[in-house]
Parts: structure tokens; sequence; C-alpha cells
């Protein structure tokens, strides 16, 4: 009887956050549809052919302007650095697809609050210029020619059908006009579809993990692992555990921020939080497809990048965010 307690309260808590979350869901993907459509895909890959600020501020702003499923953003930016875009770029382009898309930002603000909406739009770019400059430092041209080689080759990994398709409006017309138009309705639709399409899995396993955490685990045992009751402890700690977290949870997309939810509830930092949010990209199932895509070397190098990089911008925010309160 216990055990059938415990299963329904954790589903009881999972069912409530997915009310909670449904119509901001909604809302965002749709205004990311609407994005998506009118947003010429081929026409910008030309432009992040190298690691300039130029290319790279293209590179985030054709991410935002994407799914934000992280199973398809890994695959796009495959498709993208085979058609010529520069291997930072394209990694650039995963981060903003993730993290500076509309529909996360909205959910953000329901779940955790505005203050964690504008956060990740500031630290998301944060998180960028750290993985330009890493980048920068090491990585290596051989390490480049081997990704390539290995991206050429079209190994499978997870929604290559997704990141294929370049459905946005063709015809030269102002945005209204595209965006109206039979083939602006058709694609935003199509797009709206294939978003819920790429994220419900994850989005019903985090709402899943995040329920049972929230009805399972203790806060105080939570609060003991975040060392919540050192504030200095826990900012060293937070960013630092944050991904790792993450990591195991195997969720992502939007799926981690009711996990994230639970996490903040529990004392983790504010920054600990949004380098949780952040490790989407270097969960388990996403580093072996790295591995597919682009080899072991580039694997381990994204995966050490990223987690310094989110680790950096997860202290950076606090520091930032600690003087509101």
């Amino acid at each position: 009887m216990n055990f059938l307690g415990a299963i329904g309260d954790a589903l009881a808590t999972a069912g409530n956050m997915g009310w909670e979350i449904l119509w901001p869901l909604i809302l965002g993907f749709l205004l990311s549809a609407v994005i998506q459509a009118v947003v010429r895909r081929e026409q910008i890959t030309r432009l992040m052919a190298d690691n300039s600020p130029r290319a790279l501020a293209i590179a985030t702003g054709l991410g935002a302007a994407s799914s934000s499923c992280s199973y398809a953003a890994v695959a796009l930016a495959r498709s993208l650095f085979r058609k010529g875009a520069s291997f930072t770029a394209a990694m650039v382009f995963e981060i903003a697809s993730t993290n500076l898309v509309v529909e996360l930002g909205i959910i953000l603000a329901i779940a955790l609050g505005w203050e964690f909406t504008l956060a990740e739009f500031i630290a998301g770019p944060i998180m960028i210029v750290f993985v330009a400059l890493l980048f920068r430092l090491w990585l290596r041209r051989r390490i480049v020619d081997a990704a390539r080689a290995q991206a050429e080759r079209g190994v499978a990994g997870s929604m290559e059908g997704h990141a294929g398709m370049d459905m946005s409006v063709q015809m030269d017309a102002p945005f209204l006009r595209r965006l109206f138009s039979r083939a602006g309705l058709t694609s935003t639709s199509q797009f709206f579809v294939m978003d819920w399409a790429a994220v419900l899995r994850d989005i019903v396993l985090g709402l899943l993990i995040a329920g049972a955490f929230a009805a399972w685990v203790p806060t105080s045992w939570l609060k003991t692992v975040f060392l919540a009751d050192d504030p200095t402890l826990a900012f060293i700690v937070g960013p630092l555990i944050g991904p790792l977290i993450a990591v195991i949870s195997f969720v992502c997309s939007v799926g981690n921020v009711p996990l994230a939810a639970v996490l903040w509830n529990g004392g983790i930092s504010f920054g600990g939080v949004m380098s949780f949010i952040f490790a989407d990209l270097i969960i388990i199932p996403i580093l072996l497809i790295y591995r597919r895509y682009y080899g072991t070397r580039a694997m381990l190098l994204i995966a050490g990048v990223f987690y310094l990089a989110m680790a950096a911008a997860g202290y950076i925010i606090e520091l930032l965010f600690t003087p509101l309160g």
C-alpha cells in the first residue's frame, strides 16, 4: 500500500507540473514554429563558415530560431557542419537552439519565475563566448579534420529526418505575407507538430523524474547535498554538480525544467540551476551521438568544453543576480 501510495504521489506531482506547463508549451511551440517557418536556413549556412564574431552571432540567431529539441539540434548541427559551417559555429548553434528559444523562456517563467528566464537569455550568450574561447585554445585542426571525415560518413544518430528538412517558406515577400500565405501556414503547422513529436518523450520523462524526486526525495537530503546551509559552499558546488545531475538524468530539451524546479526547491544555488539547464547537451545519450557523429576525441572535447563553459556561466550569472536577491 505504501508503495502504491508513493507511486500515486509521484504521478500526481508529475501531472500537476504537466498541467502547469502545458499552455506555456503550446504558446512557445507555436511562436517557435512561426519563426522556423519564415527563417531560411540554407541561405544563412554559408555565412557560418568561419569562427568570426559575425559567424558565431549568425549561428546564435539561427539556433534561437530553430527547434528546442536537443536531439534535433545536435543532428542539425552536424548537417550545418557538413554543408560548410565551421565546427565552432555548429556547436554554438546547438547551444542557442536548446537555450535561447522562446518556449524555454516561457516555461522557465511559469515554473521558476521571470528571473530565471532573464538569466537564461543572459547566461546563454555568456556560455557561447566561453565555448568559442575554449575551442580557440584547444580545438586542433586534426580534430576538426577527423570530425569532418566522420561526419561525412553520415552515421545515424537521432532525429536526422528532422534535421534534414528545411520547410521554411522560400518566397520573397514581407514577413507577414510569407507567414499568412498558404505555404506559410502549412509550414508553421508542420513545424509545430514536428517539434511536439521531437520533445514529447523528453517532456514526459522529465515530468516523471521530477515527480518522483519531489515525492520521494526529502528536501532536507537535497539541502545537505547542495550544502544549502552555507551560501559560500553552495555557490561553489552548485554550478559544478548541476551538470552532473543532468548527465545522469537522461532528460533534455524543455523536459529538464520540471526537475530544475525540484532542485531549486531542494536548495541548489541559482547558478547551479542554470548550469543544470544548460547541460542537456552533454547527457549520456547525446554524448554517444557525438561519438558517432564526430569521433571519440571530438566527443571528449565537446563534453569538456561544454562542462567548463556552463559551469563558468553559472558562476557569472549568480554573481550578476545575487544583488537582485
